[in-house]
């Protein structure tokens, strides 16, 4: 039963959050944080998360990622990847060298400053993600290029994480194989990927591999989706997502990385051969999506997650310098890297860039994964350096909503940036215009 108290003070938060979202007009992902830290600080929700709790919002996220695949374009999608290399690569280096310093300053510690710098490195998409979706942001260009260049940054931080982590434990020979293994993960799983979207579900494809086999030559996912009518459309998709999002695991990556391709190759056309039935099928299923992972399971992840943040008031003013530093330096750096990497390696316009640069702010789950490895498994960590980069994860991920929200009249061309300088007035070029004018 305790569970179940647990999630009924997650709901009636989450409840008060959209409220309170809706009043201020900012994202509600903001509240939803910042409920979590105030419930596990008072002592009604527990610091570390039951069985049940870690499950359903792990369930949460997985949902949360696969209904914003759903929404996405393929197409697009392949098409921004070619554009996000220089994102990933820039957006992941700079913030690794920045938490390094700043460790290696603070501490003098080789090892403890590369666990610091592994878990600086990998950008919290879900989080952006939703954040741009409360906006309305998130089929624009800039979303599919964050969204990309997450996807990018994860496969680099599993390879970083094969070869870094033997490092500061001191088992280094095993870190060749791990790499190795790493490349030949994200090749398969990827490439699994690209094969069920391409030749497998696609029941016209000339080149479909099913096409080719006697008893199974006429069917593909619509067949799968539209069984007997008996609609159960939803629960089919769903536990589409589930499955990739288990495979993506087996394969190393997080299962929100599997839900979220599995929506990416999800076409709308699959959901019946009727186009009428076909709009309303898939109309049905995608209401259900969104309504459990916006509303209802989604947002538990969300809350659990700012449950991360316990304050002990004598640690916090101990460790405010290094968490003071290490916040500016990523904040600036990270946003810096990833705009003018957008910019220059891919081509977007500049207010697009400025919203790539605030989105790869956030830091991800993986951090915490780290943060287990190096403060609980192996004690590289000290007490010090694992609450300055709670604190600093803690307050990037309070500042990609707010950022976002902030930007997001820039973005669209609504307002015109000018920058002061001295009794200059200075408009930055190339995208900073008034809606309606021309660049």
């Amino acid at each position: 039963m305790q569970d179940l108290y647990f999630l009924a003070i997650i709901w009636c938060g989450v409840l008060l959050s959209a409220f309170l979202a809706q009043r201020t007009r900012l994202t509600s992902v903001l509240f939803f944080l910042a409920f979590g830290s105030l419930m596990v600080n008072i002592g009604w929700l527990p610091a570390t998360e039951t069985s049940f709790i870690h499950g359903f919002s792990q369930l949460g996220i997985i949902l949360i990622m696969f209904a914003l695949g759903f929404e996405e374009n393929p197409g697009k999608f392949t098409q921004s990847l070619k554009r996000s290399w220089g994102i990933a690569f820039f957006g992941a280096l700079v913030p690794f060298f920045v938490a390094y310093s700043v460790a290696m300053h603070f501490w003098g510690d080789q090892k403890l400053a590369l666990m610091c710098g592994l878990a600086m490195t990998a950008t919290a998409v879900s989080l952006t993600m939703v954040s741009l979706r409360s906006e309305g942001l998130h089929t624009t260009d800039a979303a599919r290029g964050i969204m990309t260049s997450a996807v990018i940054d994860d496969v680099g931080t599993l390879f970083l994480v094969a070869i870094l982590v033997p490092v500061a434990t001191g088992n280094v020979e095993l870190s060749v194989m791990q790499v190795t293994e790493n490349v030949i993960s994200a090749a398969l799983f990827f490439g699994l990927i690209t094969v069920l979207g391409m030749w497998v579900f696609p029941s016209e494809s000339a080149g479909q591999i099913m096409h080719r086999l006697p008893l199974l030559r006429n069917y593909g996912i619509r067949n799968v989706l539209m069984v007997n009518d008996s609609g159960q459309t939803t629960l089919i998709i769903l536990l589409l997502a589930l499955v990739l999002g288990l495979l993506a695991h087996y394969f190393g990556f997080h299962p929100a990385v599997g839900a979220y391709m599995a929506g990416l190759i999800l076409k709308k056309e699959y959901f019946h051969v009727d186009e009428a039935l076909q709009t309303l099928t898939y109309e049905e299923a995608k209401h259900v999506v969104d309504n459990v992972a916006f509303i209802w399971i989604g947002p538990v992840f969300f809350v659990t997650l700012g449950t991360k943040i316990v304050i002990d008031y004598d640690i916090v003013i101990s460790v405010l310098p290094q968490t003071l530093l290490m916040l500016s330096g990523l904040f600036v750096g990270k946003i810096l890297s990833a705009t003018l990497a957008a910019r220059y390696t891919g081509k977007f316009e500049w207010n697009e860039s400025v919203m790539i640069g605030i989105g790869m702010l956030g830091r991800a789950e993986l951090a915490f994964v780290v943060l287990d490895i190096g403060y609980v498994q192996n004690a590289i960590l000290t007490t010090e350096a694992f609450y300055t980069l709670i604190f600093t994860a803690f307050w990037l991920n309070i500042a990609v909503p707010i950022s976002i929200r902030l930007w997001r009249p820039y973005f669209l061309r609504e307002k015109q940036l000018i920058v002061k300088i001295g009794k200059w007035n200075i408009i930055p070029p190339g995208g900073f215009h008034t809606r309606g004018s021309h660049q």
